[in-house]
């Protein structure tokens, strides 16, 4: 794992996005956990979609080859920083739903997407592209939010278009041409405090205060993979390239 410098300080064009891209680099703990709830579908050739400072792409170094990818330059230009040092990875740009003859030619045997499809209008179009760029049997490892019921200023300010149910993720990895291999709810504990913040305070950010307490809590919400029945704050969707 590759640490990041102390203080990223970015000057990107979103405000709010690199704020909570940075808030969100100090929760290493819950990091982690999404990492390792992911990680067993993850193989050797790999593309980040949307990686933003790395705090993903961390976890992901040490494959055969690795592309990190983002529509913001100043994130860009951090993560050739910060990844200066590490061989086999390129940093490009990708702005979905396009995808460069360059990259659909790279053949991956993964494509990683986490917190990426609600920016963006057309999901549909996204998700054809994403499923260009695998080659056959290879997987697309997407994490999304869930529960519009949910949705507030935490969201708006962060430029989401929509928060996800099971029956639309279903309907859109069908209509791309993708087998959905696993589908299922992260982050049951994540669920209050999103609401709270996000409908109640109505917050534009993430408070600092709250974040260190739940990644500190991380341990014991890991516990959430013990209970048959859950909802969650994100939806975890695995769909395979089939043709």
């Amino acid at each position: 794992m590759t640490s990041a410098p102390a203080s990223p300080d970015l000057p990107a064009a979103d405000q709010v996005g690199a704020a909570t891209l940075e808030r969100m680099a100090r929760a290493d703990a819950y990091n982690r956990w999404m990492y390792d709830r992911l990680a067993s579908w993850i193989g050797r050739r790999i593309i980040e979609i949307g990686s933003g400072i790395g705090n993903m792409s961390q976890f992901l170094v040490g494959r055969e080859r690795l592309v990190l990818t983002d529509t913001e330059p100043a994130y860009r230009a951090y993560l050739q920083r910060r990844f200066a040092d590490v061989s086999g990875i390129r940093v490009t740009s990708l702005t979905l739903p396009a995808a460069s003859d360059s990259l659909i030619s790279e053949r991956f045997d993964t494509v990683v997407c986490l917190n990426v499809l609600e920016h963006i209008a057309d999901d549909r179009g996204s998700l054809a592209a994403i499923h260009r760029l695998l080659q056959p049997g290879g997987r697309l490892v997407l994490l999304v939010p869930a529960l519009p019921g949910i949705y507030g200023t935490l969201d708006r300010q962060l430029g989401h278009q929509r928060r996800y149910t099971p029956r639309l993720l279903r309907e859109r990895y069908a209509e791309a041409g993708f087998r959905l291999l696993r589908l299922e709810y992260f982050n049951l504990a994540g669920v209050p405090g999103w609401w709270f913040t996000g409908r109640v305070l109505k917050r534009d950010l993430i408070p600092t205060g709250g974040l260190a307490l739940f990644d500190a809590l991380v341990p014991l919400f890991r516990l959430e993979r013990l209970i048959p029945w859950r909802v969650g704050q994100s939806l975890i969707a695995i769909g395979e390239k089939t043709a």
